[in-house]
């Protein structure tokens, strides 16, 4: 679990039961499709210091955060793709 926290990206109770029950193509299918979620997760978080923050470190590693996530997800929907 996650000690009750609740944020952007991050797996329910429900999906890491079926996440656990799960073999072969269906287990990569799922854990794919979570972790494109948790990334999308990281960017909305990476974005809300860009709007916010205002350390210049801080921003640039938001900026790296956001395009490395970016760049995964896109393996990760062609690996969905197949």
């Amino acid at each position: 679990g996650h000690g009750g926290h609740t944020m952007a990206g991050m797996m329910t109770d429900q999906e890491l039961e079926a996440l656990q029950v799960a073999q072969g193509p269906e287990f990569d299918n799922l854990f794919l499709m979570a972790m494109i979620e948790h990334h999308e997760g990281a960017i909305e978080m990476a974005n809300d210091v860009l709007t916010a923050g205002s350390d210049p470190e801080i921003r640039a590693l938001s900026e790296a955060i956001i395009a490395g996530q970016q760049n995964e997800i896109s393996v990760m929907q062609k690996l969905l793709a197949g």
